[in-house]
This record gives structure tokens, sequence and C-alpha cells, in this order.
């Protein structure tokens, strides 16, 4: 039988992923912030404050095998954080998404080499990596979606 957790946060979460051990969870407390909390015993230590977007984070996703974090937000953004193992540090590589209304939510690939943000512009951009430039850019569904998809 499964044994499950729980852990009351002082805030209200809107968008949570953990990483690939379930030792971690990345969280947004209702907020443009994406927290970082490590399991220390039978609580949650926060250990990073991921600072980057303008508005409400909407949606996050960690990669289990790269260890990299994607966060999408209401401000047509999507971040790639990448942890510097040598200073413990995170660091956001933005993501050219060409959306004109809110990210609503991404998603890594199976293969971690790509994820997909929805949006509010009724369309899907999938978002790749572009070795030569060293950024993220997206290619958008040209398919016709009549509303917001998640």
């Amino acid at each position: 039988m499964t044994v499950l957790d729980e852990f009351t946060f002082p805030f209200c979460v809107t968008a949570y992923s953990f990483n690939g051990d379930k030792s971690q969870v990345a969280l947004c407390p209702n907020s443009n912030e994406v927290h970082i909390y490590a399991r220390s015993g039978a609580q949650w230590v926060q250990t990073h404050v991921l600072k980057e977007h303008d508005l409400l984070v909407t949606s996050i996703d960690w990669a289990p095998r790269t260890n990299l974090i994607v966060s999408c937000s209401q401000d047509k953004n999507a971040y790639v954080w990448t942890l510097d193992q040598a200073t413990s540090v995170w660091k956001p590589t933005l993501v050219h998404l060409r959306l004109n209304r809110a990210a609503t939510q991404a998603r890594w690939s199976p293969q971690e080499s790509k994820f997909a943000v929805a949006s509010g512009d009724k369309c899907v951009a999938v978002c790749y990596f572009d070795e030569e430039n060293n950024w993220w850019i997206s290619k958008h569904i040209k398919k016709p979606i009549a509303s917001t998809v998640l």
C-alpha cells in the first residue's frame, strides 16, 4: 500500500512539479516566482527562488533526467532553468515563444529535448534548443484551434 505524505504550505500553490527522484519540488506560490523546496526529513525546506517572470506563473515542468525546469507565465514568456553545479544557482534562458496571449501550460517531451507550450493565443508552440545561437526557439502548430489549449 502506498503511503501519501501531506505537507501544508502557508500559501496557495498554483503550479508544481517534482524532480526525478521526488526529493525536490518546484512550485508557484500564486505569484510571479518559482520556489524550489527540498525534502529534509519529514519537512520541506526552501532552497531557491527563481525570479524572472513579470506575471503569474501558470505552469512548471521538471525534466527528470536532464534536471531542466521549464516555466511559463501570463507574461507570454517561458524560461528554461539550468542548475549551475559549481555555484548551485539556477540560470534562466528566455524562450522565444512569439505569443500574443498568456502561456498556459508547458510540458517536456519524453526525450526531454523539446517541450510544448499551450497558450490563450489558440496555438501551441513546440520549442527546441538551437545549438548554433545558444537559445530556445519555437515553431507553432499550424492547426485551426478554436480556444485556449491545455
